[in-house]
């Protein structure tokens, strides 16, 4: 009987362990993470501001090529946050942050196929929004997984957001727009005439544009109800202190 005792405990202190080893790999994963993208982002915010300061308007035309990889490669990684969400990882809500992460990777695969419009001015406002967007979430991330959120923090990130993703949406759709004469002489080179006789890739962007005005309608939505889901579970933790 006492053995058989000694032998749950050992077993229980085992999966303890196990789970806080599984705690543990996961705070630091995801640490390194949020802290990965806020350097990339800063490093991004910095040579823009840099090169404006030191070029004026001509740093606008070349942008693209000082931040772009560094951009894109963050962007990519931002797939992961899909998986962290599922996985519990991080707490938010799944489909406005998948929306986010598509619409976003679609347009920056767009903009590296077409070179013609990378040297444009509204793709540096763009990348400027999207930066700053990021660099109001990925700090409130790191303050979360250190334990130490603020309220300031808190309110900045869900409130200064959704302005910023309208804009930034709305830029979006300006983008596409001036791609349209350049995927149009671009489509024959890219397709071979079979499919290029199926595939009008001016069309399809055009029906995106509708697809995108709906998608970002339910993201504000989706936004504006995990800010206020937020704020309500701050000011219940503040009254229980």
């Amino acid at each position: 009987m006492s053995s058989s005792f000694f032998l749950q405990q050992k077993d229980l202190k085992k999966t303890e362990r196990r789970g806080e080893c599984e705690l543990s790999f996961r705070l630091v994963y995801i640490f390194s993470y949020n802290l990965f993208q806020f350097c990339g982002h800063t490093w991004i915010l910095a040579n823009t501001i840099a090169r404006f300061l030191t070029f004026g308007q001509d740093a606008v035309a070349d942008t693209f090529y000082a931040v772009g990889f560094v951009m894109s490669l963050c962007q990519l990684l931002s797939i992961l946050e899909l998986f962290h969400i599922a996985d519990e990882i991080e707490k938010a809500r799944l489909l406005p942050r998948f929306v986010q992460v598509m619409e976003k990777n679609l347009l920056l695969t767009m903009v590296i196929i077409l070179e013609e419009i990378q040297s444009k001015p509204v793709v540096c406002v763009q990348l400027f929004l999207w930066n700053i967007q990021d660099l109001l979430r990925y700090p409130y991330e790191l303050l979360c997984v250190m334990g130490t959120p603020s309220i300031t923090m808190l309110w900045t990130r869900y409130t200064l957001l959704i302005p910023l993703y309208i804009l930034s949406v709305a830029t979006e759709g300006v983008t596409i727009y001036q791609a349209l004469p350049y995927v149009e002489s671009a489509a024959p080179n890219s397709l071979n005439s079979t499919a290029s006789t199926h595939i009008h890739l001016p069309f399809l962007l055009m029906v995106y544009l509708p697809v995108l005005a709906l998608g970002a309608s339910v993201t504000v939505w989706q936004l504006l109800k995990e800010r206020q889901q937020q704020l309500e579970k701050w000011n219940k933790k503040m009254k229980r202190e």
